[in-house]
């Protein structure tokens, strides 16, 4: 993944860890002091919460932790496609795409952040610039060809 969905997927585990989860963990305190759980609509809700929470939690601590963070600005093969690259394509109809290729956590197609391992990705990986690429769609086969490469620039 990108070091900048490293560091998201660290504030969302902070934030449930250290802000939400307390709060939850007061509200469920108090709603088990009022006596009968059975019927107490705070405490089986905070429950709830809590669970999902906690599996939330589990799946970020283990994703962090085998997560390889790869910055796309050092990249020095910089006219092919390779993990982080920024790349435009032109399809059959003469309009053009243009993806960020990220982590599986950090893919987002509105935004234009496609996940590694997406069909469109994996057609796109080890191109240059003028390669046509012939992709594999629901629709059919689809051929696409590869307008620009870029990458972030190396932070000093």
């Amino acid at each position: 993944m990108t070091p900048e969905g490293h560091a998201a997927l660290q504030a969302e585990l902070h934030a449930l860890w250290h802000v939400e989860r307390p709060k939850v963990v007061e509200v469920v305190s108090w709603a088990a002091g009022l006596g009968d759980r059975s019927e107490n609509a705070d405490y089986q809700y905070g429950k709830r919460r809590l669970r999902e929470i906690d599996r939330r939690v589990r799946f970020l601590r283990k994703r962090l932790e085998r997560a390889e963070v790869v910055d796309p600005a050092r990249q020095t093969k910089r006219d092919q496609v390779f993990f982080g690259a920024t790349v435009t394509y032109a399809r059959a109809d003469d309009s053009e795409v243009t993806v960020t290729i990220v982590g599986m956590e950090e893919a987002e197609a509105r935004a234009g952040r496609i996940s590694w391992v997406s069909p469109v990705a994996r057609a796109l990986l080890g191109k240059r610039v003028g390669d046509v690429v012939r992709l594999r769609t629901p629709a059919g086969v689809e051929e696409i060809e590869v307008l620009s490469i870029a990458y972030p620039e190396p932070r000093r």
